[in-house]
């Protein structure tokens, strides 16, 4: 008899192991180019790497980037859309992969392109209107009008594409103590004090950092110990690693790179960054005329090794996904309308294509969630 309730045991406890290795994966599209819903669910299994489609939004303009609540409860979105822009909120049942939209509110600027949020308010990057807004939370998850609007203001060598103040991206310091800003306009990250609860001032100025001129610093990511942060900048490549303060905020170089193919003489466009859930790899995206991911070991130190690098099999990786037990690395292709599934080694950080496929329109924002 016990060995029959330890076979069950056993059984019981496989089953919820492999239950626990799906997610959901939602995706965040541009919806002016081709045939889009806005918001897409999808459930992966992280063991096989195979999917299903759950569920979608409804008539969502261009959600191009998203954020989740800690609840798992709701989600947000910018809907970056030129001058019409917004910020919306939905309900969110993980369950059943059902999106319901709850509200929106004007963003403030134009385009925006980035989000983060948390029990408070939702602070999103606008990139055309070179600000930052941000919303306060109400009770059902739907959100306020903006509470507050920090402008930059200025411009960078590049006269194309740093002809003004250029937000690309807002990101938690690891405690919530503060939040980092990239302009890729200005060459700078921008520290703000972080007050939750403040009913305007949620933000204000604690210092910036510069970074090389016209290099156009894009999104950035923190190591797992919360001791550095990897930015990636755009318009040239560079991969800058910094040495972070939790006590002051501040930010110091300490050592720069190129993503960049030796020889390399196209076109280039980095993209995203991010680490993988072991904190032993970071990974970099770049499109135009690249279109592949850098693969980088991280060392003790902070310092990072090139591991490879590899064809994303696509054209313009805007994001990339790992999936939480890192057994898998997924990447929207903006231009080629799907998302192609790596398989990753865990030891080694390197990926390799498993021939699987997600077709649908645009895809430009990726995020894991629990179900």
């Amino acid at each position: 008899m016990k060995k029959i309730y330890l076979v069950l045991f056993s059984a019981l406890v496989f089953t919820a192991a492999k239950a626990q290795n799906k997610f959901n994966l939602l995706v965040g599209t541009y919806t002016n180019t081709c045939p889009s819903n806005g918001i897409y669910v999808y459930e992966f299994n992280a063991d096989s790497g195979e999917f299903k489609l759950k569920g979608s939004s409804e008539n969502v303009v261009s959600p191009s980037y998203l954020s989740v609540s800690a609840d798992n409860k709701f989600i947000y979105a910018v809907n970056e859309n030129g001058d019409q822009s917004a910020v919306s909120a939905f309900s969110y049942d993980s369950a059943l992969g059902k999106v319901t939209f709850l509200n929106k509110n004007d963003a403030l600027g134009a385009d925006p392109c980035h989000l983060i949020n948390d029990d408070k308010n939702v602070i999103i990057a606008n990139y055309s209107g070179g600000s930052i807004a941000v919303f306060k939370k109400n009770a059902d998850g739907s959100i306020s009008e903006g509470q507050q609007l920090v402008q930059h203001q200025g411009k960078g060598p590049n006269a194309a594409r740093q002809e003004k103040a250029h937000v690309h991206m807002v990101c938690f310091s690891p405690d919530k103590k503060f939040v980092l800003a990239n302009d890729l306009g200005l060459d700078k990250v921008f520290i703000y004090k972080y007050n939750p609860i403040a009913k305007n001032e949620i933000l204000t100025l604690k210092g910036s950092v510069d970074v090389k001129p016209a290099s156009g610093p894009r999104h950035l990511t923190f190591s797992k110990d919360g001791k550095f942060v990897y930015l990636v900048q755009e318009l040239d490549g560079t991969l800058t690693t910094f040495s972070y303060d939790s006590k002051t905020g501040s930010l110091k170089v300490i050592a720069e790179t190129s993503i960049l193919p030796k020889g390399f003489k196209g076109g280039t466009g980095a993209a995203a960054i991010k680490i993988s859930p072991d904190g032993n790899f970071l990974y970099v995206s770049d499109r135009v005329d690249v279109n592949a991911i850098s693969v980088y070991k991280i060392l003790k130190n902070g310092s990072i090794e090139l591991v490879e690098q590899q064809s994303t099999l696509g054209k313009g990786p805007r994001d990339f996904a790992i999936d939480p037990t890192g057994n898998y690395l997924l990447v929207g292709h903006q231009y080629t309308n799907d998302i192609v599934i790596f398989k990753r080694d865990i030891a080694t950080g390197k990926i390799t294509d498993t021939g699987r496929r997600m077709q649908l329109c645009s895809p430009v924002g990726l995020v894991f969630t629990k179900i």
